[in-house]
């Protein structure tokens, strides 16, 4: 995989619509931010080898649904850790999960598959989406994750998006030990 030095804010070159309007929305923010370019990153084990460029493990970012569709949640949690269903349904108090469409990620986050991160929030102005963050990646002092494109890597502070991007969002943040 082929990924670029570690760049201080925004690209100057041209991005999608997505990942351009996320750089823009956390000028805008004056949320700081780290990055690399990289090949896509279709597993999370190339993201293991963008962390470690980073020096950030890239967030596992799953989005879930019960059966009925009635709710869905964002689960942002270490790439490491394995994701066991039923501990996280009685957590948050759902019926059994299973991993939302492409379909749903684009009409919710609007992003394509791979391309899930806590920045795709932004998308979300009727909060249809419940996010959901495993301690370790509260507790941890940095978040990584993708700008809504597996072809770049940001490194923020986990403060600043708790505190800044989803106050911004109106999205509050469930903590869930996984």
């Amino acid at each position: 995989m082929t990924i670029s030095p570690v760049y201080h804010g925004a690209p100057a070159d041209a991005r999608t619509e997505v990942e351009q309007r996320t750089y823009a929305l956390l000028e805008r923010l004056q949320i700081p931010f780290d990055r690399v370019d990289h090949d896509t990153a279709a597993t999370m084990d190339d993201c293991a080898v963008v962390s470690k460029v980073l020096g950030v493990p890239i967030c596992k970012n799953l989005l879930l649904t019960p059966r009925n569709r009635s709710a869905f949640y964002l689960l942002c949690m270490p790439a490491d850790k394995p994701f066991i269903t039923r501990d996280f349904s009685r957590q948050i108090g759902s019926s059994r999960l299973s991993f939302a469409t492409a379909e749903d990620l684009e009409e919710l986050l609007g992003v394509p598959v791979g391309s899930a991160s806590v920045l795709a929030l932004m998308n979300d102005p009727d909060h249809r989406v419940t996010l959901a963050w495993d301690r370790a990646v509260a507790e941890g002092a940095y978040f990584g994750c993708h700008p809504c494109r597996s072809t770049s890597s940001l490194r923020l502070r986990t403060s600043d998006v708790r505190d800044i991007f989803l106050r911004h969002t109106g999205h509050e943040v469930t903590i869930v030990d996984l």
